[in-house]
C-alpha cells in the first residue's frame, strides 16, 4: 500500500460495514463483540452476517443507513451501526428498529416462545448519554434496584467523542480507538493489541487503497452533504419565514433547531 494514501474514516457507515459486515471478516467481528458484550463465549463459535452484501450501486444506498446484522450460534441477534451526525430522536429510533426486529421474528399464531434476544450497539460520533462521561452503556429492562425483567433486548452506546485519551486497559477501548482513528501511525500501535485489530487494520488499508471503494465512498458522502445542505436551506427558510411573522428568538429555536447565533445573524439580514 502506498504510505501516502489517506486511510478510509472506519466511522463512515460504508466502511464501517466493509470491515465488521463481511463474511471473510468474522473473526474481526468476533473480537469486536466480544469486547463490547458480556454473553457467552460459545455463542461466538458460530457467527452468520445477515445480508453482508452492499447495494453499492443503489442511488438510494448513497445516504441510507447501513448497519451490521449477526446471529449466533444459539440464534442471538446482534444488531450494530455507527452515526456520525447528530439525529435528535436517535433513542427513539434505536427503540423501534429494536421492536421491529422483535416483532418480524413472530408470525400469527407461533409461541412467543420463538422470539430470540435482540442486542443492538450503537455508535455515535455525538453525545446521546448526557448525564454521564462514560463512553460505554449497557441498558436493559432492570428495576432501579438491580432485579431484572427479561434479558430479551439489550442495547449498548459508544459514545466515540466520551473516549478516553489513555487506555483504560479493556479490550475494547482499543476497537474504539481503531473505530475513532483515522491516523496510520496510531493504527500500526493498536495493530500490536490483538491478532483481530491487526487484521482489521490490514483491511482498511486494503479498502483504502482501492480506487473503486474509495469513489463509492467519495459517491455517498458527495449525496450526504448535498442531503445536509437541501434540509438546512428549508430549515433556514422556515426560520426566515417565522422571523417575518415576528415571532421571538427562542420559539424560532424551538421550532428551528438553529441556535441563537444563527437566528439573529438571519435576522440581520431580514
Amino acid at each position: 500500500m502506498d504510505e501516502n494514501i489517506n486511510l478510509l474514516p472506519v466511522k463512515s457507515d460504508f466502511v464501517f460495514k466493509l470491515i465488521f459486515g463481511d463474511q471473510r471478516n468474522v473473526d474481526i467481528l468476533a473480537g469486536f463483540l466480544k469486547s463490547v458484550l458480556d454473553i457467552p463465549a460459545e455463542e461466538y463459535d458460530y457467527l452468520t452476517v445477515v445480508d453482508p452484501y452492499l447495494k453499492k450501486e443503489s442511488a438510494d444506498d448513497k445516504y441510507g443507513i447501513l448497519d451490521v446484522r449477526v446471529h449466533t450460534k444459539n440464534g442471538q441477534v446482534i444488531h450494530a451501526e455507527i452515526q456520525v451526525w447528530p439525529i435528535p430522536e436517535m433513542k427513539e429510533r434505536t427503540v423501534y428498529y429494536q421492536s421491529r426486529m422483535i416483532t418480524g421474528q413472530i408470525t400469527s399464531g407461533q409461541d412467543y416462545s420463538v422470539i430470540k434476544r435482540i442486542v443492538s450497539i450503537i455508535i455515535t460520533d455525538f453525545e446521546i448519554i448526557p448525564d454521564s462521561e462514560k463512553y460505554h452503556h449497557q441498558f436493559r429492562y432492570r428495576t432501579s434496584d438491580g432485579i431484572e425483567f427479561t434479558k430479551l433486548t439489550e442495547i449498548n452506546t459508544l459514545e466515540l467523542e466520551k473516549l478516553p485519551l489513555k487506555a483504560d486497559n479493556s479490550e475494547l477501548w482499543y476497537w474504539v480507538k481503531f473505530i475513532k482513528s483515522d491516523d496510520v501511525e496510531a493504527l500500526e500501535m493498536l495493530a500490536e493489541r490483538s491478532p483481530q485489530i491487526k487484521k482489521a487494520v490490514g483491511v482498511l488499508k486494503e479498502l483504502s487503497a482501492d480506487e473503486r471503494t474509495r469513489m463509492l465512498y467519495e459517491d455517498r458522502e458527495k449525496a450526504r452533504r448535498d442531503i445536509a445542505s437541501m434540509v438546512d436551506g428549508k430549515v433556514r427558510d422556515i426560520a426566515r419565514n417565522a422571523i417575518n411573522m415576528g415571532m421571538n428568538t427562542d420559539t424560532i429555536i424551538k421550532l428551528t433547531g438553529l441556535n441563537r447565533e444563527e437566528i439573529e445573524s438571519l435576522q440581520k439580514v431580514i
